[in-house]
């Protein structure tokens, strides 16, 4: 299921460029049509550059933008999103499609068996610092499907169980189809008061795109909600 995740972190080439997530370009009137419904702020760098969303949630703002790739995980098109919450800085939850866990995990147990490789590489993930900083999670009260497409990492269960409600699993299990598929890389973090989001845009398509700013203003409300500073003291 990883093969392609585990190719593009050994550096093995790129995907054919026929493989490659049809671009979001020619989209561009309808994506900014639809923020304009939803009362978002648009901008666009023009043909084949960044495309950007802006929006409040809890009187805080975020931002999703789409553009080209920054990990060499994902191809085609990224989203990729962040909000300053004002929450609790000490909490740190990671959410991660099972089969991306399980590429970056073999990356870095083959980098730490290889007995010629001396210096870190400067162009490895920062989430696979990560996994060797927090501990997976689970609990009972969230289906055993969520489970198997994704692994939660956290600082503390509590700040785990605090932030990932279940409207919040639901929402990430039902993307409209096609929908990505359980193998496309997707992560949602929690890290020094602040929410990212980060995935391969694919499938390329509108539904895609406003499902993943509705699970990432979920994800806001629910930071906010179950991590709060005032909730903290």
């Amino acid at each position: 299921m990883f093969e392609r995740i585990k190719r593009a972190l050994s550096g093995q080439g790129k995907e054919p460029a026929e493989s490659v997530s049809p671009s979001s370009q020619m989209a561009g009137g309808a994506l900014s049509e639809w923020a304009a419904t939803q009362g978002f702020g648009f901008s666009s760098q023009g043909a084949g550059g960044l495309m950007q969303f802006e929006g409040k949630i809890s009187g805080r703002k975020w931002r999703m933008e789409l553009g080209k790739p920054t990990r060499n995980f994902i191809r085609g098109e990224e989203l990729r999103a962040r909000a300053e919450l004002g929450i609790n800085e000490d909490a740190a939850v990671l959410v991660m499609n099972r089969p991306l866990k399980e590429a970056l995990e073999k990356k870095a147990y083959s980098m730490y068996t290889d007995s010629l490789q001396t210096t870190a590489d400067p162009n490895l993930p920062e989430e696979m610092r990560w996994l060797s900083m927090y501990d997976e999670v689970g609990w009972e009260s969230l289906p055993r499907p969520f489970w198997e497409r994704y692994s939660v990492l956290a600082d503390q269960r509590d700040n785990a169980l605090a932030w990932v409600t279940t409207p919040l699993a639901r929402q990430m299990m039902e993307w409209p189809q096609p929908g990505p598929t359980p193998e496309i890389p997707f992560m949602l973090m929690l890290l020094r008061g602040k929410a990212y989001l980060r995935m391969e845009y694919t499938p390329a398509d509108m539904p895609t795109l406003q499902h993943a700013a509705a699970i990432f203003t979920t994800a806001c409300e629910a930071a906010v909600d179950g991590l709060s500073t005032d909730l903290a003291l």
